[in-house]
């Protein structure tokens, strides 16, 4: 049986994770923590002399990216926390 002070900790641990998503030749920075939150936004001043919606599609490129890193980041997180546990092939729901 998995005591859940174990458990607490590594969800902590999940939370604190941190991802970071680049687009435009690193012109645009995302970066969002373990809870999937969005917790900076970084444009270059290069990137902000062009059209709006070109800044917008990088923005949302920069997330993506950064959504695809968390996603493994907590992935191999929860894969270590669950091994003692005995659920086969849980997977972190991203």
């Amino acid at each position: 049986h998995f005591p859940i002070r174990v458990w607490l900790r590594k969800t902590q641990k999940i939370k604190n994770i941190t991802a970071e998503g680049k687009a435009g030749s690193n012109s645009v920075k995302v970066i969002l923590n373990g809870e999937n939150e969005m917790v900076q936004v970084s444009l270059s001043d290069e990137i902000m002399k062009e059209d709006k919606v070109i800044v917008e599609d990088l923005i949302l490129a920069a997330h993506n990216n950064a959504r695809a890193e968390l996603k493994t980041k907590t992935s191999e997180e929860i894969a270590k926390s669950t091994s003692g546990m005995g659920i086969p092939g849980f997977k972190w729901p991203l």
